[in-house]
């Protein structure tokens, strides 16, 4: 009964439309972007609050849908919030994957220059490449696989990552003496990917990064 009591206070602050639906916008925690808008029932909205993964009600279909449900880019909801007027949710979610049936990031992918519409890359990629890194990393650890590099790495123990580090650090700044850019890319990549297992060694990870750099930007760094 508790709980029953608990759903409707809940369901109350929200103003469903006469066919019963509402606007739910998606926002991913990691790249920082609007990546989709949809729209939720009761169900629905009660399904995303059970399972902790979203859950979208289809016009078209007039079904649910839970999101990547076939292809694997589900969203988990980390935070729900809900407008002044109560008829427009905010779902705080982690993307797995694209966002958008095309396999952009995000459903706003395209963007008027004042002439005609562009594509534009999300302002998040690297944010979520990083995060993926992390997660393929995380993944290593928990199922070690026989001949992977992160593997040897993890199990020589910090001494050997910060080496590494070291050395992928060398080598950025050899590129960028020699204004070898492409070189320059290629090993900065390298060295975000051994940082991510330096991060992960230490029990750390990319977020906590993040907070460290939003607090300095904030500071006036």
């Amino acid at each position: 009964m508790g709980e029953e009591i608990m759903k409707e206070d809940f369901f109350s602050e929200i103003k469903f439309d006469d066919q019963g639906l509402v606007p739910a916008v998606a926002y991913d925690t990691i790249s920082g972007e609007v990546v989709m808008m949809a729209y939720m029932n009761r169900e629905s909205l009660a399904l995303t609050l059970e399972t902790g993964y979203c859950t979208y009600f289809s016009r078209s279909r007039q079904k649910l849908w839970k999101k990547g449900e076939t292809s694997g880019n589900v969203q988990k909801l980390i935070r729900l919030k809900v407008d002044c007027d109560g008829d427009t949710l905010l779902l705080e979610i982690e993307q797995s994957g694209g966002a958008c049936h095309t396999g952009h990031d995000s459903c706003f992918y395209r963007e008027w220059n004042g002439e005609s519409w562009r594509e534009v890359r999300a302002a998040g990629d690297i944010g979520r490449a990083m995060r993926l890194e992390y997660d393929v990393v995380k993944r290593r650890a928990e199922n070690p696989k026989e001949g992977s590099y992160t593997n040897y790495l993890l199990d020589k123990g910090v001494d050997k990552i910060c080496k590494k580090v070291g050395e992928e650090a060398t080598e950025c700044v050899i590129a960028a003496k020699n204004r070898s850019v492409e070189e320059l890319q290629w090993e900065a990549a390298d060295l975000i990917y051994h940082m991510t297992v330096l991060l992960y060694e230490q029990g750390l990870n990319w977020d906590v990064v993040g907070d460290k750099m939003l607090y300095r930007q904030k500071g006036g760094k």
